[in-house]
């Protein structure tokens, strides 16, 4: 029964990050948010560690798709994942390897010294 609640909230949370990439020009750091937030568990306890294919990995491939069409989008997309590096401070490090951990480039780093108007 658990884990058909699981499964339930995985593919919400999928369904959603769908909504979210079919409306690119209407992007909202509250979308880029439920994206990252199927990662929390990583984020906030630094394990298990989300690999390709893994909820948390497609929602960083839902997250590439929404900043890659414009320089618009990805600088919008930065600004929201700084702000989410101080609500998730200290654990903002964990926020800053999920790209790499799921193979995805986002066209910039999740840093707190990212100046995200500098992004092409």
């Amino acid at each position: 029964m658990g884990s058909q609640i699981l499964m339930i909230g995985v593919l919400v949370m999928l369904l959603s990050s769908v909504t979210l990439v079919s409306s690119l020009t209407d992007i909202e750091c509250s979308g880029v948010t439920a994206l990252v937030s199927t990662c929390y568990t990583f984020i906030t306890y630094g394990s298990p560690d989300p690999s390709p294919g893994s909820p948390c990995c497609h929602s960083m491939v839902s997250l590439k798709m929404v900043s890659d069409p414009t320089v618009e989008n990805r600088r919008f997309t930065c600004r929201c994942l700084m702000s989410l590096i101080s609500t998730y401070n200290p654990n903002g490090y964990a926020l800053a390897t999920l790209p790499d951990l799921c193979e995805v480039s986002l066209g910039f780093n999740i840093d707190p010294n990212t100046d995200c108007n500098l992004i092409p």
